[in-house]
C-alpha cells in the first residue's frame, strides 16, 4: 500500500492541539511537509519542534484565527504565493459550546458557519488550483457523527456540521475530474479538550459527577472507550495518501461503533 507522502505539502487547521496536532505529526511521519495554522503562535512554535523531519521535510506555520475569515484568506494565498502549492488540505476547526437548539442565539449559528464552513471554502479555493496543476490533491474535513446522527445537546453543532458535509460532497463531484478527492472523517467521543468541556458541562447542568457522565457516554459505544486523537489521525493520514486515491465524497465514523445506522 502506498501511503508516501515524500515532496507533498499538508495545511493542517487546529494543529496545535487534539486531532488536528495529531493528524499532523501522522502526515509528517508519511514524509509530507506540514505547515501548521492556527491561532496561538507560541504552540505553533511548540508543535512545529514535535514534527518529524527524518525525512529531510521543512516544516512552518501560519497564525490565523478562524473567527476572521479573511484574515484567513489573506495569509494563506500570501503563503501560497510565496511557497507554492498545497497538496492535502486537512479543515479542522473547534466545535461551538453545547447547549439545547432552542435556546441558541442566532449569532451562534452564524459565528459557527463562519468558522467552520465559510473557513473550509476559502481554504479549499486557496489550495485548489495548486493541486490541479501539481496532480495531487487531497481535502479532508474533521467533522463529527451528527452528520448521519445528531448528538443530544449539541443544537448549533449538528446543524452547520450537516451544512459542512453537504458543502463536501457537492465539491467532491466537481473535482474528480482532477484527481482531487474530497472526503469526511466523522470523530466520535475522542479524548479532547472539547470532549472534557462537553463533560464537565453535562455534569454541571445535571447534578453529577464528571466519572458519571463519562460512565453514561462510555455505555453508548460498543467498544467501551473513548477514541484517542491519533486514531482519528490514521483515518486522516489514509485519505491523504496516493492508496486513497479512488476515495472520495464520503463520510468516515471513527466512533468506535457508536453510529447507529450505516
Amino acid at each position: 500500500m502506498n501511503q508516501d507522502l515524500t515532496n507533498k505539502r499538508a495545511l493542517v487547521c487546529g494543529s496545535t492541539q487534539g486531532i488536528g496536532k495529531a493528524a499532523a505529526l501522522e502526515l509528517a511521519s508519511m514524509g509530507a511537509n506540514i505547515t501548521l495554522i492556527a491561532r496561538n503562535e507560541a504552540s505553533l512554535k511548540e508543535t512545529l519542534t514535535e514534527l518529524d523531519t527524518t525525512l529531510r521535510q521543512t516544516h512552518d506555520y501560519i497564525v490565523a484565527d478562524f473567527s476572521e475569515p479573511h484574515e484567513v484568506k489573506r495569509k494563506v494565498t500570501e503563503y501560497i504565493l510565496a511557497h507554492g502549492p498545497v497538496n492535502i488540505l486537512v479543515n479542522n476547526t473547534g466545535g461551538p459550546a453545547s447547549g439545547p437548539i432552542v435556546s441558541a442565539k442566532t449569532d451562534e449559528f452564524i459565528e459557527t458557519f463562519y468558522r467552520h464552513l465559510i473557513c473550509n471554502h476559502i481554504l479549499a479555493q486557496a489550495v485548489i488550483e495548486g493541486m490541479k496543476t501539481s496532480g495531487y490533491g487531497r481535502i479532508i474535513n474533521v467533522i463529527s457523527t451528527s452528520v448521519k446522527q445528531p448528538i443530544k445537546g449539541l443544537g448549533v453543532s449538528n446543524t452547520v456540521r450537516a451544512a459542512v458535509a453537504n458543502w463536501a460532497k457537492t465539491m467532491s463531484f466537481e473535482l474528480a475530474p482532477f484527481g482531487i478527492t474530497v472526503n469526511n472523517v466523522l470523530p466520535g467521543a475522542t479524548m479532547t479538550g472539547r470532549l472534557k468541556s462537553i463533560i464537565e458541562a453535562n455534569a454541571n447542568k445535571k447534578g453529577l459527577s464528571k466519572e458519571e457522565i463519562e460512565k453514561e457516554m462510555l455505555a453508548e459505544i460498543p467498544a467501551h472507550r473513548f477514541a484517542e486523537p491519533f486514531e482519528v489521525a490514521n483515518a486522516i493520514a489514509f485519505l491523504a495518501s496516493p492508496a486513497a486515491a479512488y476515495i472520495t465524497g464520503i463520510n468516515i465514523p471513527v466512533d468506535g461503533g457508536r453510529t447507529m445506522n450505516l
